[in-house]
């Protein structure tokens, strides 16, 4: 099955045609997986000459390897836009806005989502600008850490960050809509109460109570 039905492009610009070909490449995912992916098929989506693709891409890791850069820095700017102006709100709501960023971006995000923590698939040591963007993404969650006040700010982080792609992984999977189900609840709504748990844990953690802002993050947990 053809993703993009019977779409056929004859000539794009070379800048857009890489573009192209990156997003044809990611609504493959999205459609049948990343097993599916290989730079012929990804140039059937694209509309493009089987040799296209090699214009801009050397092989498969290079393809993905763009992919997961994009997704990396897709996620920064939602994180950043999530943590907003530090000191405005506790540590508790701006943890579990970012935590729902991360969520909410895996859900709107699910093809580079799933390429983005497959390092043997994008290959970061052969292509720097994904370990690049990956540090970029986890800086701000270390950052935000960094302000808390924790006695090991280390082993917080890397608890939040577990927890989130927990999180994002379970309603990728389907897992949390089939848990939702069992407990006669709504799964965004599940979501919702375990981010603001997660964000109340760092509150009682650094010794604060707040709640203006946790509103805001379990509403973005929806929109993903």
């Amino acid at each position: 099955m053809e993703v993009n039905g019977s779409r056929k492009r004859e000539t794009y610009h070379h800048g857009a045609l890489r573009e192209e070909l990156v997003q044809a490449c990611v609504r493959l995912i999205e459609a049948e997986g990343i097993a599916a992916v290989s730079l012929r098929r990804v140039a059937r989506e694209a509309g493009v000459s089987p040799g296209a693709p090699y214009h801009h891409f050397a092989d498969r890791a290079a393809l993905l390897s763009a992919i997961s850069a994009r997704g990396f820095e897709l996620l920064t700017q939602d994180l950043l836009s999530a943590v907003g102006r530090p000191g405005t709100t506790s540590g508790g709501d701006e943890v579990s806005r970012t935590v729902a960023a991360y969520v909410a971006f895996a859900r709107r995000q699910p093809g580079h989502f799933q390429v983005m923590f497959r390092p043997e698939l994008s290959e970061p040591e052969k292509h720097p600008a994904v370990q690049e963007a990956g540090d970029a993404a986890l800086q701000v969650l270390t950052d935000l850490v960094g302000r808390l006040g924790v006695a090991d700010p280390h082993a917080l982080g890397l608890t939040l960050w577990a927890t989130g792609h927990g999180l994002a992984a379970l309603a990728l999977d389907g897992l949390l809509t089939q848990k939702a189900e069992t407990w006669d609840t709504d799964p965004d709504e599940l979501l919702a109460r375990a981010v603001g748990q997660i964000g109340r844990s760092v509150d009682a953690l650094t010794g604060h109570t707040a709640e203006s802002g946790r509103a805001t993050g379990l509403r973005s947990v929806r929109q993903g």
